[in-house]
């Protein structure tokens, strides 16, 4: 396997790992470490894909990513605001 197979593989992993762990409902969608695992694993997994050159992935992993910085965002401001 290549250094780019390897980078997609551990980025999918972490996707994968998330969504066990919130379909098992051992860890909330809401959770700081589901959104984190989704920013990084889409993020790994977009490097891969820029790396092959696969556009389709390219969009499909950076959305994915954006969607789970905003998250991130989200996350963090709502906690300020509640104190």
């Amino acid at each position: 396997m290549t250094l780019t197979d390897w980078t997609g593989s551990a980025g999918v992993a972490i996707l994968l790992i998330a969504f066990f762990l919130t379909t098992t409902k051992q860890l909330s969608t809401n959770h700081i470490a589901y959104i984190l695992m989704n920013l990084i694993g889409a993020g790994i997994a977009c490097l891969a894909s820029v790396l092959l050159n696969y556009w389709p992935f390219i969009i499909l992993e950076g959305a994915w990513a954006l969607v789970s910085l905003v998250a991130m965002v989200n996350f963090f401001t709502d906690s300020v605001k509640k104190k």
